[in-house]
């Protein structure tokens, strides 16, 4: 039996500029490519950003080979770091123009239809030397100008915007946890980054409704992980309760209802780490919220009660208020350390539903990374990652449950359609319906790729 999807259904997959492109004709640097500038140990086999996938030179060839996967839809990103040549005046770099016109063009001949993302992690370190980055409410201005240069350059053919991808890893990444540049543990700076990242994204989303584009719309993109305790004790779940307000509304709620929740807002002033705001730039959040919602899944977020008091002494975490958890007889992709619960995209499916005026949506990342895939190469070539197959066969049937009972999703983008660079895990784990051999930039369809056509063209699984 087939289940089918709805009609329109966007098969896709998805990409950013700083991991495809390499940093070829770029005149400015990101946090990235200056981390790896300074400290390429830090990095997977010290591979960097400066070819990745080499997408700046072969994007035709790319794009025609990902068409042979199935897909008519593809998420890319601009980066500001290419496109803008003064990040003041935002007057623009030729190349990028051109560049980024030329992508767009030949994503539309494929009959592709462009997702196009304004920021994937990818500060220009400029503005990180010169202001401190999110920190900066200056910043916030500067992104949004960012964003009307790319409105007024490629809006005439692109149908969907989204803000930013993934917010709450740049909070995390850069000013918590330290995985990525610069690596601090700052709580207060952390929180105050949350905030502008949600005010950038809404003012930008202010600056799209001038144009009034007649068939276009802006999202966001968050990485959800939905929260389940490990019992139905008091204390675990208000542990779990805690980790829902930091992990998903932090951002869910202002891009949405268009206000920050108030249980959040209450612990972080009793922690003395809110953030500095505006009634005027509050306002601009409650009135500039999203149209559509990218959802990134990869793993559920289990939690129990911490096991040491939330008022202990020491640098302030969000996650003072609860431990993770660990399920017995769970599934796992022991090589990227993640669990496998496809369950988890139900249940998103149908929170969206119920709390988030059902709005439309879309899966616009998911997928596993899986190391030392050449193991699994046939002899003509081919990566059998039969177990890819599995996973995405596996979400894909527990998102179809959520859309029967009426969640509002339009599409599945899977991460990634090539072999991309991965942050500072550059290419340890990889993702794509696409291999790449980094060495010879010689890229090849995997056994995955083939079945994912095959469902695009019945637009639907197999049971």
């Amino acid at each position: 039996m087939t289940k089918q999807f709805p009609n329109g259904f966007y098969w896709g997959a998805a990409t950013s500029g700083p991991q495809a492109e390499g940093r070829f004709n770029k005149k400015h640097t990101n946090v990235f490519d200056y981390w790896y500038d300074t400290e390429p140990e830090a990095f997977y086999n010290q591979v960097g950003p400066n070819t990745a996938s080499n997408f700046y030179n072969s994007y035709k060839e790319d794009i025609q080979l990902m068409k042979q996967t199935g897909l008519n839809s593809l998420r890319i990103s601009i980066q500001w770091s290419r496109l803008i040549d003064d990040f003041e005046k935002n007057t623009v770099e030729p190349d990028g123009v051109r560049y980024y016109n030329a992508v767009i063009d030949e994503m539309l001949d494929q009959g592709i239809e462009p997702f196009i993302n304004l920021h994937h992690f990818d500060l220009p370190v400029a503005l990180y030397d010169k202001y401190g980055g999110w920190e900066s409410r200056h910043v916030v201005d500067l992104f949004v100008g960012f964003a009307e240069k790319c409105f007024e350059l490629f809006g005439d053919r692109v149908k969907y915007w989204m803000t930013h991808n993934e917010p709450l890893v740049v909070v995390e990444g850069q000013y918590l946890y330290r995985f990525h540049y610069p690596k601090l543990v700052d709580g207060k700076k952390a929180v105050q980054v949350a905030y502008h990242l949600n005010l950038s994204s809404a003012l930008a989303i202010k600056k799209f409704k001038e144009f009034n584009f007649e068939h276009s719309q802006i999202g966001v993109v968050l990485n959800l992980t939905p929260t389940y305790a490990a019992s139905d004790s008091k204390a675990d779940q208000k542990a779990a309760r805690i980790a829902e307000l930091w992990n998903n509304k932090m951002f869910l709620e202002p891009a949405i209802h268009g206000y920050f929740p108030e249980e959040l807002v209450e612990i972080l002033e009793g922690d003395g780490v809110l953030w500095n705001a505006t009634e005027e730039d509050l306002a601009a959040i409650a009135e500039n919220t999203v149209d559509f919602l990218g959802v990134n899944f990869y793993h559920p977020n289990r939690v129990k009660a911490p096991d040491i008091a939330p008022n202990s002494v020491g640098a302030w975490m969000p996650n003072r208020y609860y431990d993770g958890y660990q399920m017995p007889g769970r599934r796992m992709n022991v090589d990227r350390g993640w669990e496998i619960y496809p369950q988890a995209l139900y249940d998103i499916a149908i929170n969206i539903k119920d709390n988030y005026k059902n709005i439309p949506w879309f899966v616009s990342e998911n997928g596993m990374g899986v190391s030392n895939e050449e193991k699994f190469m046939n002899s003509e070539g081919v990566v059998e990652d039969q177990y890819r197959i599995d996973f995405i066969h596996d979400h894909l049937s527990c998102l179809h449950q959520g859309i029967e009972e009426g969640s509002n999703c339009f599409g599945y983008h899977l991460w990634t359609p090539i072999d991309c660079w991965s942050w500072s895990n550059a290419y340890k784990n990889r993702y794509g319906l696409i291999s790449n051999d980094i060495r010879t930039q010689i890229k090849t369809i995997k056994k995955s790729g083939y079945w994912f056509k095959k469902v695009a063209e019945k637009n639907g699984i197999e049971d």
